[in-house]
């Protein structure tokens, strides 16, 4: 069981996968990456056999595959709201520090809390969209107007907010924010 669970959400092209990357490296061994989007891209690499390393890659082949994969984990979250949280967390190694740096939805939320409860920080990475475009951001209708992406659009609750665009604070003074969540290990 962990200590702490940092539930990272935000736009894509935010720099979510940036910041979580440097703060893993600064934590080592003490950090687990869960990303819940893993066994969305597990399954459709196996029902499509299609590379799942290119999946979970930030790249172009990822984008041709997103639509249909959104439309999908929409249906079986209908079904189960938190069923791809419990596979993403089901082998999750024994560390004091997970890191979620996939949170999408207001269900994915609500599953840690019902299931881990205290043990949750929850950090919003913003960025304004002319920085999210110099990173390669292009908006696409059926992905970026859709619950996956704008799911906590107006969520309230965060524990901290990471201006991560335009005049934002260095990467070494986020990480002191992100770091300042985490109990003494």
């Amino acid at each position: 069981m962990p200590n702490v669970i940092l539930l990272f959400s935000g736009k894509r092209k935010s720099g979510k996968d940036y910041l979580t990357e440097h703060l893993c490296k600064i934590l080592g061994e003490k950090c687990e990456v869960i990303k819940i989007s893993q066994p969305i891209k597990s399954h459709w690499a196996k029902e499509r056999n299609l590379d799942l390393q290119n999946l979970l890659s930030d790249g172009p082949y990822k984008e041709q595959y997103r639509i249909d994969m959104i439309n999908w984990s929409d249906e079986m979250r209908d079904k189960d709201y938190g069923c791809f949280c419990r596979a993403a967390c089901k082998n999750a190694a024994d560390k004091p520090v997970w890191v979620v740096s996939d949170v999408r939805r207001k269900t994915d939320v609500q599953w840690f809390k019902e299931n881990y409860g205290d043990l949750l920080k929850l950090i919003r990475i913003v960025a304004d969209e002319g920085t999210r475009k110099e990173r390669g951001f292009i908006f696409k209708h059926g992905v970026d107007d859709v619950p996956s992406e704008c799911g906590l659009d107006d969520f309230d609750k965060w524990d901290l907010i990471i201006d991560n665009g335009k005049g934002r604070q260095t990467l070494e003074e986020q990480l002191e924010l992100i770091l300042s969540l985490i109990p003494k290990l």
